[in-house]
């Protein structure tokens, strides 16, 4: 019975049309002018350079809990980190570093 029905269902199937090669360059033109655009002060630090001004944040214990941000609203999904290692780990979503304090007290 679904065997029957295999046939029209693929004659229903539209396949979305084929964007001209013209247009992918016209996109990738436009996008590289933007980008272009945000990168013409270069007294302006990137993001990347401005999180890595920030020192690795020292912790007490093993695991550390990221959020990004002190609101949730502006932070990102929580992510438990460990600090096993001696060297900063750092988070996947906001870049943040953060190394075990290993002084006791």
């Amino acid at each position: 019975m679904a065997t029957r029905r295999l046939p029209y269902l693929l004659k229903t199937l539209t396949l979305a049309p084929r964007r001209s090669l013209t247009t992918e360059r016209a996109v990738g033109a436009l996008i590289s002018e933007h980008t272009a655009k945000w990168m013409q002060d270069t007294s302006k630090k990137s993001p990347m350079e401005l999180i890595n001004e920030v020192p690795p944040i020292k912790v007490e214990g093993r695991i550390v809990c990221c959020e990004g941000d002190s609101d949730p609203a502006l932070g990102h999904p929580i992510e438990f980190i460990c600090l096993d290692l001696d060297e900063p780990a750092v988070c996947k979503y906001c870049g943040l570093r953060y190394v075990q304090d290993h002084h006791h007290h």
